[in-house]
């Protein structure tokens, strides 16, 4: 369940992961399995094979991708969240979740 962000913000997302862009998408997030991490980073793009690319280069496993219906995303969390989020100048995700 995403916490922090408005309807907007999620539906910018979606309309860019539907056109095919890589998508950045930062919230809280509260997962049993992993109850250190408050925050999660989802990367959307509905072009798979672009998706895909995107993982390799930046060193994550693309077989971990979420197959959700029209807005596949990986979801980036701990130290590799950060990193690729620094990568990516989006400092204020950073900012605005505490990362």
């Amino acid at each position: 369940m995403a916490f922090g962000i408005t309807r907007d913000e999620l539906n910018d997302w979606k309309r860019r992961v539907a056109e095919g862009q890589i998508a950045f998408l930062t919230h809280y997030w509260y997962e049993p399995r992993f109850p250190e991490i408050k925050t999660v980073t989802k990367v959307g793009c509905s072009d798979l094979a672009e998706l895909r690319s995107w993982c390799i280069k930046n060193g994550l496993n693309p077989d971990y991708i979420h197959h959700r219906d029209e807005y596949p995303h990986y979801d980036l969390i701990g130290s590799k969240q950060k990193d690729i989020l620094i990568q990516e100048q989006l400092s204020e995700h950073i900012r605005r979740f505490g990362i």
